[in-house]
């Protein structure tokens, strides 16, 4: 299937480049049917996703070892659907990163730069707290990008964990456990986390994003609209601040523009 947006060969619901829909989806807010293509039923304003359990039925608690299947964590949102194509720590580009599309590399081949290999290959005894947590964060976001829950299980507690013996965190650091909480289905935890990165930097547009997602998956769409706007006032002045982390993430930045200019257009600005 072609998607109709960007042109990239998709499958299943949601263009892995884009993050529109491929299919026309009942929207979960009002029950309008969204076609495909749109990011935002034009209703209600709600993102345009999948059906998913029950927000308990989700949620998993930080102390548990697995990530159910019937878990609705990878359809959690759109924007979280395009971070898993195109948000990228690269610490673990030598050997655990994402499976490329043509399939795993023959047995006793090295991995292929940016392959998921096998948990050995991630050393963390050789890192510090922060670059072992980055390498979690790379890793789930790996597996999240192959719906493969059972990793995702695996690593999403230690990433978590990860980033806790690695504080103080910077503002990156807070916006990489936002995303991670969003994985397993912890909005309530992700605004957290979004909120303690803009009490570094109230300006930061991840942060931003991060905070406005997370809203709209709490159903809080005037707090959503409020953060995108912050985040557009402060667009230019953050940019040219040139700070690493949207170098790092530069895929990101016209999507998260895209997110928040579709949604203020929907309530008039």
């Amino acid at each position: 299937m072609t998607c109709s947006q960007c042109g990239t060969e998709a499958h299943g619901l949601f263009c892995g480049a884009c993050g529109s829909s491929l299919v026309a989806l009942p929207c979960s807010g009002c029950d309008t049917s969204v076609p495909a293509g749109t990011r935002f039923c034009t209703e209600c304003g709600t993102p345009v996703r999948a059906r998913v359990p029950s927000a308990a039925s989700r949620s998993e608690s930080r102390n548990g070892s697995n990530v159910s299947t019937n878990a609705g964590w990878w359809v959690s949102g759109v924007l979280l659907l395009v971070l898993f194509a195109v948000v990228g720590v690269q610490v673990l580009s030598n050997g655990s990163g994402v499976q490329p599309a043509s399939g795993p590399a023959p047995p006793g081949s090295p991995a292929a730069p940016g392959a998921l290999g096998p948990a050995p290959n991630v050393d963390l005894s050789a890192m510090t707290a922060r670059e072992a947590a980055d390498a979690l964060f790379n890793r789930v976001m790996g597996a999240a990008a192959q719906e493969d829950t059972a990793e995702v299980g695996n690593f999403l507690p230690m990433a978590l964990d990860a980033y806790e013996l690695a504080r103080p965190l910077d503002e990156d650091g807070h916006f990489h456990v936002a995303l991670l909480e969003r994985v397993g289905g912890n909005y309530e935890a992700s605004l957290a986390a979004a909120y303690e990165g803009l009490a570094e930097n109230s300006d930061h547009l991840l942060n931003l994003s991060a905070a406005a997602e997370a809203s709209m998956e709490l159903g809080e769409l005037a707090a959503a609209r409020e953060y995108y706007r912050r985040m557009l006032d402060a667009w230019d002045e953050e940019l040219a601040a040139d700070r690493p982390e949207y170098a790092e993430h530069s895929p990101l930045l016209p999507l998260i523009r895209s997110d928040a200019e579709d949604l203020l257009e929907l309530d008039g600005g």
